[in-house]
């Protein structure tokens, strides 16, 4: 299972219409960004600190075929970068976040 953290903003209107194309970070950077149940957490802390309206979504990484690309990014690790859009039919489950009093998102158990 991989991870993507996006904006409620931005989520909801892709799962009407079928289709994700990422947030404003992922269209910059040409791809939506994933990241594996180990470092999911430190991009939540890094990118996304403090956001109320941020989006867990889990999808198994086998379904998404040739256009999902593991790279070597911060730190030398290796990251899942998906280069197009997502079939929201292909997501197996969102969770809504919420900050805990550190200020942190608090997280679900992660396959």
């Amino acid at each position: 299972m991989i991870y993507h953290l996006a904006q409620k903003a931005y989520w909801e209107p892709a799962k009407r219409s079928g289709l994700y194309t990422g947030g404003p970070a992922d269209v910059r950077d040409g791809f939506i960004h994933f990241s594996s149940n180990t470092h999911i957490k430190t991009s939540a802390s890094l990118y996304c600190k403090g956001l109320m309206d941020l989006m867990l979504v889990a999808v198994k990484s086998e379904k998404l075929g040739p256009i999902l690309k593991w790279e070597s990014s911060r730190d030398g690790i290796f990251f899942p970068h998906l280069y197009g859009s997502l079939d929201t039919t292909l997501v197996e489950w969102t969770k809504l976040l919420t900050l805990g009093k550190d200020g942190r998102h608090k997280f679900p158990p992660l396959d």
